[in-house]
C-alpha cells in the first residue's frame, strides 16, 4: 500500500464528507429516529469495547435513542471494518475503533475494504499512554538502566505483546527502532497470557495499557518506568516520559474514536461530533476515564482525519524502514 497517496486521498476524501464543505447536506432534526448500532472489532471488556460503550451510552441520553454496541471480532478487527465499510451510509451502523485501525493497513497484504476510501472519520474522543513495563527482579528502575542493561546484553532481554501487528508489538518496535536496542519479540494471542507471563518472571517486559496494568503495578508484581505519550499522566505524574528517558522522539498512545460509513451525511455526521464532542468534556467521563489514563479528547472531523493519517504513515515508514514481520 502507498500510504503517501493513500494519506492525501484520506484527507481529501474526508474534507468532502465534513461539515462546511461541498458534499450534499443530509437531514439531522430527525436523526437519529431509530437505534444505532455500533460496531466494535475486539472482545467484550477490553478497553476499546468500554470506552465505546461508555460514549454510547452518553449519546443514547442526549439523543434520545438507543445506540447498541455489538462486538464483532476476528482478524486483529479487520473483519468489524470490513461489516461497517460495506454498510447502509444512514448514521445508523458506526463503528468504535483504537489503535489497531491505523496498523492493519502494514500488517495485511490484502483487506477486503479500503481503509482510507470507505470511512468518514467523527471524532478522535480519548487517548491515554501505554506503560513500559518490566517485572521487578530485573535489575533495573529506570528507562536509562533498561536500555544499558540491553546494550550490554544484546537479545538476552525479551518483550511480550498482544500478538503480531498489535498496538503493543507496534509500541514495542517503536521503542526499539528509536533507542537502536536489541531485544527479543515474544508475540501472544491476546493481552491476558502476555501479562500473566511477564508477572511470573518467563518473560522480562511489555507495553501494557494502564487499565489491565496499573493495579499489578500497585501491588508490586510489575515494575513501570514510563509512559509511551509525549507528556506525563495525570493518573502516574512521577512516571517520567521515554522521550525525556533516553528515547527521544517517542510519541504513542493507545486512542479511541468513532468513524461513520463513506457517504453518510454531513449533517449526521456534524450531529454526531457535536454529541461526542460534547459526551467528551462531561464531567462524569472525565472522571471514568481518568483512573484508567485515559484523557478525553473530542477531536473535529478533520483533525481526527488527519490523526488517522498521520498515524498510518508512521507505522508504514517503521515497518518499510526496520523489515518488520507479522508472522
Amino acid at each position: 500500500m502507498k500510504l503517501g497517496w493513500r494519506v492525501v486521498e484520506f484527507l481529501v476524501g474526508a474534507a468532502l464528507a465534513l461539515p462546511g464543505t461541498a458534499a450534499a447536506q443530509g437531514p439531522s432534526e430527525s436523526y437519529p429516529a431509530k437505534p444505532v448500532r455500533v460496531v466494535v472489532g475486539l472482545a467484550p471488556g477490553g478497553a476499546t469495547d468500554i470506552q465505546t460503550r461508555l460514549f454510547a451510552q452518553k449519546l443514547s441520553e442526549s439523543l434520545g435513542r438507543s445506540f447498541v454496541v455489538e462486538n464483532r471480532t476476528g482478524a486483529g478487527g479487520t473483519v468489524a471494518y470490513a461489516y461497517v465499510a460495506k454498510s447502509p451510509p444512514d448514521g445508523y451502523t458506526l463503528l468504535g475503533v483504537a489503535g489497531g485501525y491505523t496498523i492493519t493497513p502494514v500488517v495485511y497484504a490484502k483487506l477486503s475494504y479500503d481503509p482510507v476510501k470507505d470511512f468518514a472519520p467523527i471524532s478522535l474522543v480519548a487517548q491515554a499512554p501505554f506503560l513500559l513495563l518490566t517485572h521487578p527482579s530485573l535489575p533495573v528502575k529506570s528507562v536509562k538502566e533498561l536500555l544499558a542493561l540491553a546494550r550490554a546484553r544484546p537479545g538476552a532481554l525479551d518483550c511480550a505483546s498482544a500478538g503480531y501487528g498489535t498496538s503493543t508489538h507496534m509500541a514495542f518496535e517503536l521503542f526499539k527502532a528509536l533507542s537502536g536496542v536489541k531485544i527479543t519479540h515474544v508475540p501472544y494471542k491476546g493481552t491476558g497470557q502476555s501479562l500473566v507471563d511477564v508477572m511470573s518472571g518467563q518473560v522480562h517486559m511489555l507495553f501494557g495499557n494502564v487499565l489491565s496494568s496499573l493495579p499489578h503495578v500497585r501491588a508490586g508484581r510489575l515494575r513501570a518506568l514510563g509512559v509511551t505519550t509525549a507528556r506525563r499522566s495525570a493518573v502516574l505524574p512521577e512516571l517520567p516520559t521515554l522521550a525525556e528517558s533516553g528515547v527521544p522522539g517517542y510519541e504513542n498512545s493507545t486512542w479511541h474514536g468513532w468513524l461513520a460509513p463513506a457517504g453518510t451525511p454531513v449533517a449526521v455526521l456534524a450531529r454526531l461530533n457535536a454529541e461526542l464532542v460534547r459526551s467528551a468534556r462531561a464531567q462524569d467521563v472525565v472522571e471514568r476515564l481518568a483512573p484508567d489514563g485515559g484523557e478525553p479528547v473530542g477531536s473535529t472531523s478533520e483533525e481526527f482525519a488527519r490523526f488517522i493519517a498521520t498515524d498510518m504513515a508512521r507505522w508504514s515508514k517503521l515497518v518499510k524502514e526496520t523489515g518488520i514481520r507479522f508472522d
